[in-house]
Parts: structure tokens; C-alpha cells; sequence
């Protein structure tokens, strides 16, 4: 669960944090324990010096012990009943000098003392002993106050972020109740949480565009079934009713009229081969698979030009005025020019010329042919459409669509307009590659 792991993370960081900040302050105690205790002793030493110069003797403390140290190395104790220190090297030539100080640490009955040896004026020394107990309290109860103050920083910390990933993460458990439910119902329609603006709002939106995308494509997929389904719905009934007036009559039929019906299935077998394989090709766009690359649009265009001659035998003139080439999926590209010559030459009349035109990126195909009417020549693109001047002619209407399709994917656009003197141009456009002009 993605909020046990963010809390678990968030511990164990607050943890480590904490563990070093306490590690970092044990040592900066115990060195200013440390400095306190020999600020102490500096101050006992000076205080017993001074009492000692006026014939006074210190008050004893329970923590200390003090003794005189006399140069020829006699110890006299200030204080009746406390442990006597032995002195060393260090503190007889304090002593006999009359100079200096000696420090030192000294263990008396299993008990550690600091030990400080001061000289007296008068000659000699002073010994000062302090008891490390003190400190030892001090440093122990530290280090025991670490571990609880530890644990339960810790586990406040723990509580803390459980509580403010509940919040935190209420948008993405709505957002993945609503995926889910979608997963589940396939419903589309499902609304998802309201988008903030933080980078789970930022998700939300980005599902909300995903989401909306699926809906168009669905009915996009929903319309294409429908209108598919009614335009195939034409050539199948005319096979199926010649089909069965062939079966009914078994050979009663005319030669001329047995013809005519023969003539009319395969007119229709082809007109449903040729929208099935229009069909396969706008729902599959085999060309998705394509990696986009230089376009010659020229050769494309004369290399359309030349099989449309071939096999049809009309006159398609192919033009340029300052090619350019462009990016795009060079079989799309291809696609595209083959579908406007068969479009143009299907409109224009026999014996009347098809007229190919590119100009930097963009390709125009004009036909002789009764033209598109102004409020047609944004729905000539649409799949299945079919405009008032030329529902006579055979067709699919699906010629367009598939270059609306193809050369909307590589970034480019489709138009359609009247041609001067009668016919329409319908072509595409491409953003052209700066510098990169055909040379001609």
C-alpha cells in the first residue's frame, strides 16, 4: 500500500535524522560536561588558595577532597575523614617549584576524581580532588533519555504522516475508485474527482484527457460500425436479390437479361470488395507502423501520375513551383496522392484532364467535375459522405476520409475548394523543412 510504504520511508528518515542529531548532541554535552567540571575545579583550587592565605580553612564539599602538599612531599589533609591522595611526580614539582599546575585523573576506592594541584603562595601546593559523579549523572542520564525521547519522536512522526497521507492521498484513492469502476463497467461516462492543482491534479487532468480520448474513439469506432454497416447494406442486398432471381428462375431467363443480372453482381462484388478493403484500411492505418522521412512530394506525385496513366489511360498533368520536401510516412504519403487521382479522375468527364500542383509543401489535385459546393467542403473529409452533386456517381465516400486521416497524423492538413472555371482542388499540406527545396 502506497501509504504504508510513504509512511515507512518518512520513519525511517525521521529516525535517522533523529539518532544523528542525538549522537551529534551527546558529544556536544558531554564536551561542555566536561568543561564545567574543570571550570569547577579551576574555581575550587582558587577558592581553597585563598581561604588557605587567610589561615581559614574550606568547608568541605561531599563531591571533594582537598590536601595540602608540602615540598618536601608531607600530605596534610583539610578535611578530617576523607581518603588521602598520593601524590605523583607531577604534583611534587608543582610543589617544590612553586610553579604550574598539574591535572591529572586518579581512581581512590573504586571512585574516579579529577585531580587539580595548584602551588600556594607561601610554598607548597594545594591538592584538589572532585568526585566525576557529577558528571557520570549527567552523562547517564543522556544517554538513557536518548532512546526513549527516540522512540517516541519516532512514533509521533509515524502517527503524523499516517494521518497527513490520509489526506494527502484521498485524490488518488477517488481517482482509483473511478478507474476502477470504469475498468469494471466500461462506462465511459463515469465522472472522475474534481482536479486540484498540485501534481495529483495534474494526473487527474491527464486521466480526464485519457479519458475523454476514449470516448472519441469509441464513438468514432461506433459511428464507423453504423455508417459501415449501412452502406454495406446497399451492395449485399442488390448481390443477394440477383442471386436469388437467378436461383428462382433456373435458366428461364433471357440471355440479355441473364447478362444484365450477371453484370450486375459483379459490378456490385467489386463495388463491396473495394469498400471492405476502404474499410480495412481507414479502421487498421497500416501505415502507423511507418517511421516518418524525407518526402519528395514531386516524385511522389509523378510516380501516382504514371501508374494512374497506365491503368486508366487518361492525362494527369503533374506541375511544381518551388518544391520543398517534407516529413511524413512516405507510403501515407503515397496512399493520399493515389486516393485524389482516383477521386478527381471518378468526378471528371471522359477526355478531360487531371491536373496535379505542388507548391513548397503542399499538394493540390484539380478535376473538370461538377466542383463541391462552399458548405460541403468541410464535410467532403467525413467519413461516408457523399454531397448533393454526386450521390449518381459509385463510390464509398471514403476515398477523403482515409487522407484526412493519414496526413493529420504526420501534422499536416487537408482542403477542398472550387476550381476556377468549374471542378474542385482538393489536396493537403505539410510543414515544409526549411532550406531542404527539390531541385528541379
Amino acid at each position: 500500500m502506497l501509504r504504508a510504504k510513504i509512511t515507512l520511508v518518512v520513519v525511517a528518515a525521521a529516525a535517522l535524522a533523529i539518532a544523528l542529531a542525538a549522537t551529534i548532541s551527546y558529544r556536544q554535552v558531554s564536551h561542555v560536561v566536561g568543561e564545567q567540571f574543570d571550570r569547577a575545579l579551576d574555581d575550587r583550587a582558587a577558592t581553597v588558595v585563598t581561604l588557605l592565605g587567610v589561615s581559614r580553612t574550606p568547608p568541605p564539599r561531599p563531591d571533594s577532597t582537598e590536601q595540602v602538599l608540602t615540598a618536601d612531599g608531607t600530605v596534610r589533609a583539610l578535611a578530617p575523614g576523607r581518603a588521602v591522595l598520593t601524590p605523583s611526580e607531577a604534583a611534587l614539582r608543582v610543589a617544590r617549584s612553586g610553579h604550574g599546575t598539574a591535572r591529572e585523573d586518579v581512581t581512590v576506592a573504586d571512585a574516579e576524581y579529577g585531580v587539580l594541584t595548584t602551588p600556594l603562595p607561601g610554598g607548597g601546593a594545594v591538592m584538589v580532588a572532585q568526585h566525576y559523579a557529577s558528571a557520570e549523572r549527567i552523562d547517564h542520564a543522556f544517554l538513557w533519555r536518548i532512546p526513549w525521547t527516540t522512540i517516541a519522536a519516532t512514533a509521533l512522526s509515524a502517527l503524523l504522516s499516517w494521518l497527513a497521507l490520509d489526506r494527502i492521498l484521498r485524490p488518488v484513492r477517488r481517482l482509483a475508485r473511478a478507474t476502477r469502476t470504469i475498468t469494471t463497467t466500461q462506462d465511459l461516462t463515469t465522472e472522475l474527482p474534481p482536479a486540484g492543482k498540485d501534481e495529483v491534479g495534474q494526473l487527474t487532468r491527464s486521466f480526464a484527457a485519457m479519458l475523454e480520448a476514449l470516448r472519441r474513439s469509441r464513438a468514432q469506432q461506433q459511428r464507423l460500425v453504423q455508417d459501415a454497416s449501412h452502406e454495406l447494406r446497399t451492395p449485399l442486398t442488390s448481390v443477394r436479390g440477383s442471386a436469388e432471381l437467378l436461383q428462382r428462375a433456373r435458366g428461364r431467363l433471357a440471355p440479355s437479361d441473364e447478362e444484365q443480372i450477371l453484370g450486375t453482381l459483379v459490378t456490385e462484388a467489386a463495388a463491396l470488395d473495394a469498400l471492405v478493403r476502404e474499410l480495412v484500411e481507414l479502421a487498421t492505418d497500416r501505415s502507423t507502423d511507418e517511421e516518418p522521412a524525407e518526402v519528395d512530394l514531386v516524385a511522389v506525385a509523378e510516380e501516382a501520375a504514371h501508374r494512374c496513366r497506365g491503368r486508366t489511360g487518361r492525362t494527369v498533368d503533374v506541375t511544381a513551383d518551388r518544391p520543398e520536401t517534407v516529413r511524413a510516412r512516405p507510403r501515407a504519403v503515397q496512399r493520399c496522392v493515389d486516393n485524389l487521382l482516383g477521386n478527381a479522375l471518378k468526378f471528371s468527364p471522359e477526355g478531360t484532364p487531371v491536373a496535379v500542383h505542388i507548391e513548397g509543401g503542399r499538394l493540390c489535385v484539380r478535376d473538370r467535375g461538377p466542383g463541391i459546393a462552399p458548405e460541403e467542403r468541410h464535410s467532403v473529409f467525413d467519413r461516408f459522405y457523399r454531397g448533393r452533386r454526386t450521390q449518381s456517381v459509385p463510390g464509398s465516400g471514403l476515398g477523403l476520409a482515409i487522407v484526412h486521416d493519414l496526413v493529420t497524423a504526420d501534422g499536416g492538413t487537408v482542403f477542398a475548394a472550387g476550381a476556377p472555371g468549374g471542378g474542385a482542388e482538393v489536396g493537403f499540406g505539410y510543414p515544409v523543412n526549411s532550406g531542404r527545396r527539390v531541385r528541379r
